[in-house]
Formats: structure tokens, sequence, C-alpha cells
């Protein structure tokens, strides 16, 4: 008897490239003995939902759609505390974590490391009630992710839109902050903040992958202070193009845990999703908490 698949497609993300190829993804399960089951999401949650309510013991689940839709299968998981290997076709506008992983955007070649790969434990995070894969963010670059409709971001390209955020100094909104870990604490102004397990970080910001890490139990904390004048913001705008952040406009630690305490709630993203915030916010690194299904090549670059 062929092993059981259980794929969550989101039919909307990207620019809808993974319905046109889903043929392809099938093909290539179905001849190496998986029988598949397809959820199609209807909506935001739908995803987390279908991997709640799974009672037959699938051997595997495929997320097919954007790091969002890889975020809805794994909160499903851990919310059920349901042990199943995980496996991820990237085709949203963005797939910061795919990129880290360097999973191919080839579908068939995709689906093809996937049958092949090896369960690979990687770790996740919490955030109050909620759960993120890679990244929780707030302030600059993160309202405009959620905020902009599917479709204005695959036509306009994801660097595009998120560059809209911090373009002149009028738009940028500071956000006081006072940040505490159990080795460093911060404090001050800032028109950003990460807390990522990824080299690539909305897609704009990429982070040396000699320091990152998956399943070491930490996190990178980016932080950007609010710059005073054309002159600073330039200044940001370049390190972050240089990807240098050891200027005075950041402040950055590595930790397995982290609380916010903001002085007024202000809305972050989780994996480029909108999450409402509070007043307190707690962030913990879940070591190990998942298994991702990568082929041998890319489970060495981890």
């Amino acid at each position: 008897m062929g092993k059981k698949l259980f794929i969550v497609l989101n039919p909307a993300a990207g620019k809808k490239r993974a319905q046109k190829h889903m043929f392809d993804i099938l093909e290539q399960f179905s001849s190496a003995d998986f029988q598949c089951t397809v959820h199609i999401t209807k909506g935001l949650g739908d995803g987390a939902n279908a991997v709640r309510k799974i009672t037959e013991p699938y051997d595997m689940i495929v997320a097919i759609g954007g790091d969002g839709t890889l975020n809805e299968v794994v909160t499903g998981l851990l919310d059920s505390k349901k042990d199943i290997p995980i496996g991820y076709i990237p085709a949203g506008s963005t797939n910061d974590y795919a990129a880290t992983l360097g999973l191919s955007k080839d579908f068939a070649i995709a689906a093809k490391d996937i049958i092949y790969g090896t369960k690979t434990k990687l770790d996740i995070g919490s955030i109050n009630n909620r759960f993120f894969v890679y990244i929780a963010s707030f302030g600059a670059f993160t309202g405009v992710s959620y905020s902009t409709p599917q479709i204005a971001k695959n036509l306009l390209g994801h660097a595009a839109y998120v560059l809209s955020g911090i373009k002149d100094i009028a738009s940028l909104s500071p956000i006081h902050m006072r940040v505490e870990t159990p080795i460093n604490s911060f404090e001050g102004d800032y028109i950003f903040g990460a807390v990522s397990n990824s080299t690539s970080i909305g897609g704009i910001m990429t982070l040396d992958s000699s320091v990152v890490d998956l399943s070491d139990g930490l996190f990178e904390v980016t932080l950007i202070k609010t710059p005073q004048n054309a002159i600073e913001l330039g200044k940001i705008i370049t390190s972050i193009q240089n990807s240098d952040f050891t200027a005075e406009c950041f402040d950055t630690c590595i930790t397995s845990e982290a609380t916010f305490y903001p002085d007024k709630v202000v809305p972050w993203t989780l994996d480029g999703e909108y999450f409402e915030g509070d007043t307190v916010i707690k962030i913990k690194n879940l070591h190990n908490a998942i298994s991702l299904i990568l082929n041998r090549r890319k489970r060495e670059s981890i």
C-alpha cells in the first residue's frame, strides 16, 4: 500500500502558478506511490483548520503556496500536537523561508526533492498565543505586506511594494520599544524590528548565512533605529543593501527568547500575515519543533 499524502494548496498564492502545475506535482507524487488528498484553501486560517481536523494517519503533509501557507500547516500541526513530516513547495510572491532553505522554484523538482528527501528537525517560534516559522516583525516593512492585495503583489513584485514602506522619513512612524533578552536589553525609537530564523527578511534584507542556523535554538533580533534626517535614512538603506547591520542605526543580538514592551500596541506580521500585537510580546524559540523534508544537498547547507 502506498504512502498517504495530504496536500494543502493556496490557489491565490503568487501568480497562481501552482494551479497551472498541479498535474505535474501530482504526477511526481503518484509515480512515487503516494496516495494524494488535496485540500484547496478558501481563505485565511482554512489551511490550519484543515490540518487540525486530520484524523487519518498521513505519512506527510505538503504545503503549496507562500510562507503564510507553510505557517498555517505548521500551526495546525502544533495546535493539534500531530507529529507529521512537512514538505514545502514554494509558490508565493516572497518565499523568504524557501530562499533560505534553497528550495527549487521548479514545481516538479521541488516535488522530487520531497519524495527523495530526509526529515530535518527545524526550529519554530511562538509569539504569545501564535506560531511563526521564520519571522515575527513590526514597523516599516510589515504593514505593507499584509495590507497589499494579492493581485497587487503579483503585478508589482515583492521588493517594489515592500520598499514603498521606507521611501521617505515622513512615511516612517517611530515605535518606542523596550526589548529584554536573557543577555541583552535595548530601548529606543525604532522604525522596524524583527525576530527571525532566515537569511532573507522581507525579501530585501539579507543576513549572513554563516550566522543563521535554522536548528540551533536561537533567533536573530534586528532593530532599526528611527533616522533623524535624510542622511541617516540614506545610511540605513545603504546598510540594508550591503547586508551590514553593525552600524549605529541598528541594535542586534542572538537569543532563544525575547520580550518586547511597546509604549502602545502596534501590529506585527508573522511570516507575512497580520498579528494584532499586544502590550507585552513574548517570543520563544521552540527548538526542533517540526520535521521538514529536505533533500541531501539542501540539508547539508543548513
